[in-house]
């Protein structure tokens, strides 16, 4: 059963293009909201509970099919900043390069979301 959304589709879809066309002028609560879609779009895509994406402070969702975790962190997890979310959900930049470049913070052999990638 895929997650409920609370970010509106139309709403979500718009923060994302307005983040886009401006980035760095972008104020927070339109960045805030492309995160949360984003992140939703990718528990839609990615249903299940074995990964867990950070993007602090604006959210986090649990993903991936697999073994889940019931209490404390997950063996999984990916935490990066809302930059960086926002370019690696949208297909600006690579995973790897982004990884490589350090604004990735991974740990666990399941996470990695190259097959998911760009999701919006």
């Amino acid at each position: 059963m895929p997650p409920r959304r609370r970010v509106p589709l139309a709403a979500g879809a718009d923060a994302v293009r307005q983040w886009h066309e401006s980035r760095a002028a972008t104020a927070r609560p339109v960045v805030a909201l492309a995160v949360r879609y984003s992140l939703e779009q990718l528990a839609a895509v990615a249903p299940g509970r074995s990964v867990e994406v950070r993007v602090p402070p604006f959210g986090a969702v649990q993903c991936i099919e697999g073994t889940t975790h019931t209490r404390g962190t997950p063996p999984n997890v990916i935490e990066t900043d809302a930059q960086t979310w926002l370019e690696v959900a949208t297909g600006q930049r690579d995973w790897q390069a982004a990884w490589d470049s350090g604004s990735l913070r991974v740990s666990g052999h399941r996470a990695d979301l190259t097959a998911y990638l760009p999701l919006v």
